[in-house]
C-alpha cells in the first residue's frame, strides 16, 4: 500500500472521503533491546487466559470494531473517528501526509487520538523510506533499496522508529519484503533481503514499534501494483520465513492472484493463502492486516463491504481503510454476519484476540 501521487488513485480516495502520547522519545527508550529482544513479549502461559477474558468482556460491535483501521481527512479527528474511538469500535487509524506536518502537528494530532481512545489506539503510518514516508520530516531519507547491508537497514529503521514514536506512531507499514521486480524495484531491499528484513524488523522493535512485513506472500513477481489494477504473481517465502523467525507482529496480505496457490481468490481474500499457508504451514500467529482495502485490485472484484467480509473469512485480523467513508459500509456488514453466522462470530472473536495481544505488546490500554 502506498498513497498514490496519481491522480486517479487519489480520486478514489477522494470518492470514498465522504497516547497521552506514548510516543515521545523521552518515554520510549527501551533498555536492553540492543540483541534485538522483543520489546512486551510474554510468556504464553501468562497472557493467554487474560486476553481472552479481555475479548470476552467486550460486546460484539466492540469485537468487530477491533478488526478494522479507520481513516479521516484534515488535521483533526473528527466526530465520527472520535465516536468509534471512545466506543471501541475500531482498533486504531492510518494517518497520511495530509492530516500533518510538523512534528507538533503530529504530536498533537495522536495526543487527540489516544485521548479519546484511553490510550488504546493502533496509530498507522507508511514509513518504508525515501519517498514513502508519511510522517516527511523522519526517516529512513533511503529507500530501502539503499539502506545497505543488513546492520545498517537495523540501525536505520531504529532510528526512524524513534522519530516515529516521538510522533505519536506505534505501527509501520514496512518494510517491504518482497523480492525486487518491475513493480517493486524502487521499493524493496536490493539484496540480502531476508536477512535485511529481519533487521528492520528488529531495529523497529527495539525502539518499540511494530513492523509490518509487506505484501504476503511475495509482490517481487507482479505484473502491475496492486493499488492501480488487478495483478498476477508468484509467491516468494524466503523474507516472510525471516520475518516470522524474527516475530514480526503484523503481516500485510497482498491484493495479488497467485495462480500456483488458489486461481480465484487473491491472496487477501483466500484462505489457502491467508490461513493454510501463512498459519498452518508457517506457522505465523500474530496479526495479519490487507493492504488497502480501496486498492484498484480489490475494487475490480467487488464492493468494500464484501471485499472486507471475504477477507475476515480467508483469515485476516484486520481490514485496512484509506478511505474514510469505507467504515460505514464494512463495519455493519461485519456486525451483521456475527450476529448471525456462530463460526464468523467465532473467527472475529480470534482476531480481536490477535490485536489485543497487539496492543498489549505496545503496552496500550485494551478497551
Amino acid at each position: 500500500m502506498r498513497l498514490s501521487s496519481d491522480p486517479a488513485a487519489r480520486r478514489r480516495l477522494g470518492l470514498l472521503a465522504g497516547a497521552a502520547a506514548l510516543a515521545l522519545a523521552a518515554g520510549i527508550a527501551v533498555g536492553g533491546d540492543e540483541q534485538g529482544s522483543t520489546p512486551g513479549r510474554e510468556r504464553p502461559a501468562q497472557g493467554a487466559g487474560a486476553l481472552r477474558a479481555a475479548v470476552d468482556r467486550l460486546s460484539l460491535r466492540q469485537q468487530v470494531g477491533q478488526l478494522t483501521i479507520s481513516s479521516f481527512p484534515g488535521g483533526r479527528p473528527p466526530a465520527y473517528v472520535r465516536r468509534r474511538l471512545r466506543a471501541g469500535e475500531t482498533a486504531g487509524v492510518i494517518l497520511f501526509g495530509f492530516n500533518a506536518g510538523a512534528p507538533e502537528q503530529w504530536q498533537r494530532l495522536t495526543r487527540a487520538l489516544q485521548r479519546n481512545a484511553r490510550n488504546g489506539a493502533l496509530v498507522m503510518a507508511d514509513q518504508e523510506g525515501g519517498d514513502v514516508r508519511t510522517v516527511g520530516w523522519a526517516g529512513p531519507v533511503n529507500g530501502q533499496p539503499l539502506q545497505g547491508t543488513p546492520a545498517q537497514v537495523r540501525d536505520s529503521a531504529r532510528a526512524a522508529a524513534l522519530q516515529l514514536r516521538a510522533a505519536g506512531v506505534n505501527v509501520n507499514l514496512a518494510p517491504v519484503a518482497d523480492t525486487p521486480g518491475a513493480v517493486m524495484q524502487t521499493r524493496a531491499f536490493a539484496g540480502a533481503v531476508a536477512a535485511s528484513t529481519k533487521a528492520a524488523i528488529a531495529g523497529m522493535w527495539s525502539a518499540r514499534l511494530a513492523a509490518t512485513a509487506k505484501h504476503f506472500p511475495g509482490l517481487g513477481r507482479a505484473d502491475a501494483n496492486t493499488d492501480d489494477a488487478m495483478a498476477t504473481s508468484s509467491p516468494e517465502l524466503g523474507p516472510f520465513r525471516a520475518a516470522i523467525g524474527a516475530d514480526v507482529p503484523l503481516v500485510m496480505l497482498s491484493h495479488a492472484l497467485y495462480p500456483g496457490l488458489d486461481a480465484d481468490r487473491i491472496a487477501s481474500q483466500s484462505p489457502r493463502i491467508a490461513t493454510e499457508l501463512l498459519r498452518d504451514e508457517l506457522g505465523y500467529e500474530g496479526v495479519a492486516i490487507t493492504d488497502s482495502l480501496e486498492a484498484q485490485a480489490v475494487l475490480d472484484r467487488s464492493g468494500v463491504a464484501d471485499a472486507a467480509e471475504r477477507s475476515v473469512r480467508a483469515g485476516a485480523d484486520l481490514i485496512l481503510m484509506t478511505g474514510s467513508a469505507s467504515w460505514n459500509e464494512v463495519f455493519p456488514r461485519l456486525l451483521e454476519r456475527a450476529r448471525t453466522s456462530p463460526k464468523f462470530r467465532e473467527r472475529v472473536r480470534r482476531s480481536a484476540a490477535r490485536v489485543l495481544a497487539l496492543k498489549r505488546r505496545l503496552g496500550l490500554a485494551l478497551p
